[in-house]
């Protein structure tokens, strides 16, 4: 079985006025633009009495080499989601209000192909492989993944910010 290492979970929240839908395209357009493929594992909606609840699952994956894939799952969760009417530049805009809390983590895999799985030996020696000869290298991989959801969760951040200034 491939190995998977978590590497970095974090998350993003915030209460009040946003573009459901340009939220939505701007978070799946950020992971397409790195080259990731993104899946769509759960979308649900339910009516409640304070308004709408959201939940979304992706799971976004991006191979690195024939060893290594980077694999960012996102995990939102909308309450109390309702349409609120904002005055931009003088003109009345339907935008969304609500609780909003996005998760990302980051999961480096190694061995995805299962190339190393085929023996007792073959296991052995990808654990010799990943300790001693390219320790470094996922050291580095490791490092550029945190960095990347980092990122990813304070363009989130920022987005919702300068949306909520409306």
């Amino acid at each position: 079985m491939a190995e998977k290492d978590e590497v970095f979970s974090g998350k993003v929240k915030n209460s009040g006025i946003f573009d459901f839908k340009e939220l939505y395209r701007f978070c799946y357009v950020w992971l397409v633009d790195k080259e990731y493929q993104v899946i769509e594992k759960e979308y649900t909606e339910k009516l409640g009495a304070t308004g709408k609840e959201v939940v979304i699952k992706w799971s976004a994956n991006r191979k690195i080499s024939d060893y290594f894939r980077y694999v960012i799952n996102t995990e939102w969760r909308i309450l109390g989601m309702k349409d609120a009417e904002v005055e931009i530049n003088g003109a009345k805009v339907t935008l969304n209000k609500g609780n909003t809390e996005i998760k990302a983590k980051a999961i480096l895999i190694k061995d995805f192909e299962h190339r190393w799985e085929n023996s007792g030996f073959l296991k052995f020696l990808r654990g010799v492989y990943d300790r001693y000869i390219i320790r470094g290298r996922i050291s580095d991989y490791e490092d550029k993944l945190l960095e990347e959801v980092d990122e990813y969760l304070a363009e989130i951040k920022a987005f919702l910010a300068h949306e909520g200034r409306h």
